[in-house]
């Protein structure tokens, strides 16, 4: 891991992880947009961090088993195609394709994103991952 003073870059592609995921992940930071949001959920999924995960996500939906349980799973780039909020709407749609290898093999992910946003239990608004539509699917 990078000292205190270094830059790493970030898992979801941007050039410095504590200036765009880091702060969501630590909790210094609440995302502003779902874009934010999509990209930390993007970045905890590649570092494994379960709570994260499970705090940013809808609780209407919210699996009851382990997020992060495949340990084979390599998240290796991240690419936003379209990111739909409204303003003033507490919802917003964010549509990726994220990369990422199991055993070494290339795999992909394409999906639009749902997400609301509403206040947390102490009434700060805060988006919410809802779930996520396949196109390729379609």
């Amino acid at each position: 891991m990078a000292g205190k003073g270094e830059k790493t870059g970030c898992p979801c592609g941007k050039p410095n992880f504590a200036a765009c995921c880091g702060r969501f992940l630590s909790g210094e930071k609440i995302a502003e947009t779902a874009e934010q949001l999509m990209r930390s959920r993007y970045s905890a999924f590649a570092l494994r961090d379960e709570k994260y995960l499970r705090a940013t996500w809808h609780t209407d939906t919210l699996p009851s088993e382990e997020i992060t349980a495949e340990t084979d799973v390599k998240w290796v780039a991240l690419d936003v195609i379209k990111h739909t909020h409204v303003d003033q709407a507490n919802e917003a749609t964010v549509e990726f394709v994220a990369r990422f290898k199991v055993a070494g093999r290339a795999h992909r992910l394409h999906e639009v994103s749902s997400f609301v946003r509403q206040p947390d239990a102490a009434g700060q608004l805060r988006w919410y991952y809802v779930d996520g539509a396949f196109p390729d699917d379609e």
